[in-house]
């Protein structure tokens, strides 16, 4: 039996091993809360390395990734890089001179071009030798670099071993083909293959993209929301849809609980505007909102009943309409119990927002401030990107 760590010592930055999880199927999952789990990974390759991440900068971290890259490659890995060009638009191409040179492959996704920017690519995950993935919200960044608490930004994911691996592969070998988002015959037919789900007995990997199409990540929540009873969600960029929220507000209505880990302080202002513009809405419905104080929530967790969602996706428009996602759905309930503790562990780092308190505090300036953020990210945004899709 594998050694398990208890989830206050990830939390606490004690994270180095972190929860094991054995399944009957051969798929073992590992907490993490730090993207500095990948190098033992890397330098333990033998066949393949394949890294997609939405932001890379060229700071410690990064250059640290990029010599153990480099290392893997010089003892005959294939390693190859998908970054997308927006999100990692300051990194020069130069950083990338050494890994080409030993034979490395990196490429950009959706080079930046004013008429396509809106279509991004917000994966973010690693799989060597197409037996072991990390997927989750981490960025190779300085902000990562801490436990979240004291310093570093607040993130989850996944070490993955067994199922679902090999079709995480596969997805990676999808996206590095299509980076440079050219139109080719059949284009219509052939942008579809984004939008997938593949199931595992206990597992299920849900693909999303832009273009025609339901997207998978946000026609799974919705059939668990609609018959769920206990929901928390830790969410860095929560906007939900209009039908989403409607089945989060009918879960207290019918005896159940909803508890949201929202952020305080954020990288993206207008995205915090947003979601505190829904506050007044979510309270009438019963819904409890907890604040993240210590640093930056950049999270994606959700626990609906005995379900767990872990991966790339924010609970936004652009995440669940726009943006190429990733997301692990499982049916496990030791992770699901393992994802209960380290819900209850940040919990203890937040502030309850008091309805009465906030709907006296809030003056004409901050709700038009915040209807106005809510407009661009749910109206104006994904119309442009709508109209760059089908240029």
């Amino acid at each position: 039996m594998p050694y398990r760590a208890t989830p206050l010592q990830i939390l606490s930055g004690r994270h180095s091993i972190g929860l094991m999880v054995p399944a009957a199927t051969g798929i073992e999952c590992t907490w993490l809360c730090s993207g500095q789990e990948f190098f033992p990974a890397i330098d333990h390759a033998q066949h393949s390395v394949c890294l997609e991440t939405y932001i890379y900068s060229a700071g410690s971290l990064g250059q640290s990734l990029r010599e153990a890259l480099c290392r893997a490659q010089q003892r005959g890995v294939k390693v190859r890089v998908l970054l997308d060009a927006l999100g990692s638009y300051s990194l020069p191409g130069s950083f990338w001179r050494p890994l080409q040179n030993c034979g490395g492959e990196v490429r950009r996704f959706n080079p930046l071009s004013l008429y396509r920017l809106g279509i991004r690519n917000h994966r973010k995950v690693l799989v060597c030798d197409a037996k072991l993935a990390f997927v989750g919200g981490f960025n190779i960044s300085s902000e990562y670099e801490g436990d979240g608490v004291k310093c570093g930004w607040c993130d989850l994911g996944l070490k993955i071993e067994g199922s679902l691996v090999p079709e995480l592969a596969a997805t990676f070998e999808e996206m590095f083909e299509r980076a440079d988002l050219e139109a080719r015959p059949f284009h219509g037919l052939r942008r579809l293959k984004a939008k997938k789900k593949i199931v595992a007995p206990h597992e299920q990997l849900l693909l999303s993209g832009p273009g025609w199409g339901y997207s998978p990540i946000k026609r799974a929540l919705q059939g668990d929301l609609a018959r769920a009873r206990s929901v928390q969600i830790m969410s860095g960029y929560f906007l939900p849809t209009w039908r989403l929220r409607r089945l989060l507000a009918r879960v207290p209505s019918r005896g159940g609980r909803v508890q949201l880990i929202l952020p305080s302080k954020s990288d993206v202002a207008v995205s915090r505007l947003a979601c505190r513009s829904l506050y007044r809405r979510l309270f009438k419905s019963g819904i409890e909102i907890y604040e993240y104080q210590p640093q930056i929530l950049h999270a994606k967790l959700l626990i609906i009943d005995e379900l767990v969602y872990v991966g790339s996706a924010n609970l936004d428009p652009r995440s669940l309409n726009i943006n190429y996602e990733l997301m692990l759905r499982l049916d496990r309930p030791q992770i699901t119990m393992d994802a209960r503790e380290v819900f209850a562990r940040t919990l203890e780092h937040c502030h309850r927002i008091n309805p009465q308190e906030w709907i006296r505090s809030r003056s004409l300036w901050h709700r038009v401030r915040e209807r106005w953020a809510y407009l661009l990210l749910v109206r104006l945004d994904p119309y442009i990107a709508w109209r760059q899709w089908r240029r």
